[in-house]
């Protein structure tokens, strides 16, 4: 650290090291503020005249090797922040990583009892079983997912001494019972809200309680993936992979369906495929309690992470599915999903790995989350009502072709059935309609509002975006000359006035009108691994983006990777201004980074969440490393069975950013 032009005697100096925290951003920060003083310090420094954050720039980390086993098989953090502030002094900050559990923990419930963190619930909240090996217990989660960090005016919590701060983690799966057995998509995905303890001196966050939110009146979540805050504070959540109910392998099978409904209902018959592949929302009360509703008006579509506008109205949608679609959606009123309109992009020129690509956008229909809902779980409805959708060529010209999944299906409508179609059978409707059904695993989707940017993760580019591969559709306008499996990073200018493909305005300032490549991964042989470990992917580079979240203070896109090409997955933090790439985390060997959630100020403090998934989870990528972390990761995780729940920070003790009297 350099010293300011306002000299700081060395005890305040030191003061000021010992209460780092992750970041100050921009605000006004003085020696009384970050020295934590109290009032049993009687040496109580005077303010002096404040700095802001003038630049914050990431000091990479190395990736682990085996050269340190143990660090390879946790999340580790080696990284550093350095901010320069508007007088040109600097700050330099030693990251580091925080757990406040991991799943399978017994942790307090509020109430005086213990509750299983990331355990599974049946429709009746019933724990569900796991009888696998004749040694009965709860399942749990090794899969925690999408994670926010809000706030809740006017909460009370018992036993939070501070500011009461609340974190929301769903859990997208589990990866096996007891007896080893694949358990995804087989059990409802359940959400917990975290209460936590804000010291509104030194920004630590400390556990308080869990609660499981109950999930009887959505019929249960499904596979929940990726999520967002809302800019009104809730948190959104995600179905990805929906069950396709004509069973002809364009989503989740039915097999899975049913053993999802055996878990859910107690049979294999009362869950229905049209209640899944939503967009849930959660919203946090006082208490620490949460509530769920599920939209229905946001297309039925693998849903991975949505990312609402400034304006509290539109929404743009990942679609992690292979011919899958870049879909938005404007509703009717600001800061209420139940109503409003379904777009997909139709590309008018050619995606590519150095091309612009401009946007059209097909209007798919508009509806009420109610009256959608309503059709399902009222009139009952079923596939064949709405349309018709065939694996043979009908020889018939009524019928339209089109290729989901890299499956090829001749499909039509059913007269006055173009709604139900629309946001019950989304995928199959916005290809039939002209959408650019091209993308293979659009996953995470985040925005950069003072550019006008949306930014989108591309898992792999590959299949239905390969030209000449036999999932791809010249008419689509998205062809890359060969796989990557690494996959990139997709950009979206926005911007207003803008019409759909009828010339009916649409009613948004936040329009995605043209696309190109931000970021495209790079492929490498094993024998070229310069870790020599065995990554497939260059690891001094993205590999399979997934997870996105944009930082307006710090001007940073963070990246975590789900990769089968990274022996270790990483977080990334990337500069828009500086174009620098830089490794600030590193996940356990075979697991995926997941639950980020980029904070720019909570109370005057900033946090990056950041969770990971199935750790040692083992292909062959991982034979060079597998028989020296196997053991390792069983030691660390609960045999395999469990996943850690974190975040970002400097330091356990975190400054504030805002003034405070001493």
């Amino acid at each position: 650290m350099t010293n300011s032009a306002n000299q700081h005697t060395r005890r305040e100096v030191l003061t000021w090291l010992a209460s780092i925290p992750f970041l100050p951003l921009g605000a006004m920060a003085t020696s009384a503020t970050l020295a934590g003083c109290n009032d049993d310090d009687k040496d109580t420094v005077q303010p002096i005249n404040p700095a802001k954050l003038k630049t914050a720039t990431f000091t990479p980390m190395d990736a682990p090797t085996l050269a340190n086993p143990a660090a390879m098989a946790t999340t580790t953090v080696a990284s550093s922040l350095a901010v320069t502030w508007d007088d040109n002094t600097k700050t330099d900050y030693k990251l580091a990583y925080k757990t406040f559990f991991q799943t399978g923990d017994l942790v307090s419930d509020g109430k005086g009892s213990k509750i299983l963190a990331g355990g599974y619930y049946d429709i009746n909240n019933k724990p569900i079983i796991d009888n696998s090996t004749g040694s009965p217990r709860q399942f749990f989660s090794d899969c925690p997912d999408g994670t926010s960090l809000l706030t809740v005016k006017d909460a009370k919590i018992d036993g939070v001494k501070g500011n009461p701060v609340f974190a929301v983690v769903q859990f997208e799966y589990t990866t096996r019972d007891l007896a080893g057995n694949d358990m995804y998509g087989k059990l409802p995905s359940p959400i917990g809200v975290i209460s936590l303890d804000q010291d509104p001196k030194t920004g630590h966050l400390s556990f308080v309680k869990y609660h499981n939110v109950d999930m009887s009146k959505a019929h249960g979540l499904w596979i929940t993936c990726g999520a967002s805050l809302s800019p009104w504070g809730t948190h959104l959540s995600s179905e990805e992979y929906e069950p396709d109910a004509f069973g002809q392998g364009l989503g989740t099978d039915m097999t899975t369906m049913k053993a999802y409904s055996k878990n859910v209902y107690g049979d294999e018959t009362s869950a229905k495929p049209y209640n899944y592949g939503h967009l849930p929302e959660v919203t946090v009360n006082k208490d620490g309690t949460g509530t769920v509703k599920k939209h229905y008006c946001l297309g039925r579509i693998s849903h991975e992470l949505i990312q609402v506008m400034p304006d509290n109205r539109t929404a743009l949608m990942g679609d992690d599915y292979t011919n899958g679609g870049l879909f938005m959606f404007v509703a009717d009123k600001e800061k209420d999903l139940s109503a409003g309109t379904l777009y997909v992009a139709k590309y008018l020129n050619e995606l590519n790995e150095t091309s612009t690509a401009q946007i059209q956008w097909i209007n798919l229909g508009h509806a009420t989350s109610q009256e959608i809902e309503d059709l399902v779980n009222v009139q009952n409805i079923q596939p064949s009502q709405i349309m018709e959708s065939l694996d043979k060529d009908p020889q018939d010209a009524s019928y339209t072709k089109i290729i989901l999944q890299k499956k090829t299906v001749w499909v039509k409508v059913k007269p006055g059935m173009e709604k139900a179609a629309a946001f019950l059978e989304t995928h199959r409707y916005a290809a039939l309609m002209g959408g650019s059904m091209a993308f293979t695993k659009m996953e995470g989707t985040t925005v950069n509002a003072k550019d006008k940017v949306a930014y989108s993760a591309l898992a792999n580019i590959q299949d239905s975006m390969i030209k000449g591969n036999a999932a791809w559709l010249e008419s689509h306008n998205v062809a890359f000359a060969k796989k990557i499996s690494a996959g990139g990073i997709v950009a979206h200018d926005m911007a207003g006035s803008k019409s759909d493909k009828s010339g009916k305005a649409i009613q948004s300032d936040w329009v995605p009108y043209q696309s190109h490549m931000l970021l495209i991964g790079k492929d490498i042989d094993a024998s070229a691994d310069p870790l020599n470990i065995g990554n497939t992917s260059d690891p001094n580079t993205i590999a399979s983006a997934d997870n996105l979240k944009f930082s307006e203070a710090l001007r940073t896109l963070f990246i975590g990777e789900d990769s089968g090409n990274h022996v270790n997955n990483y977080l990334w933090a990337y500069n828009v201004d500086t174009k620098k790439l830089d490794r600030i985390l590193s996940c356990p060997a075979g697991a995926e980074s997941t639950g980020l959630h980029a904070v720019d100020s909570i109370n005057g403090w900033t946090y990056i969440m950041s969770n990971f998934q199935h750790a040692g989870d083992w292909g062959s990528l991982h034979s060079k490393v597998q028989a020296t972390l196997d053991p390792l990761i069983r030691s660390n995780y609960k045999d395999r069975y469990a996943a850690a729940v974190g975040y970002l920070t400097a330091d356990p003790i975190a400054p504030s950013v805002e003034k405070k009297s001493s």
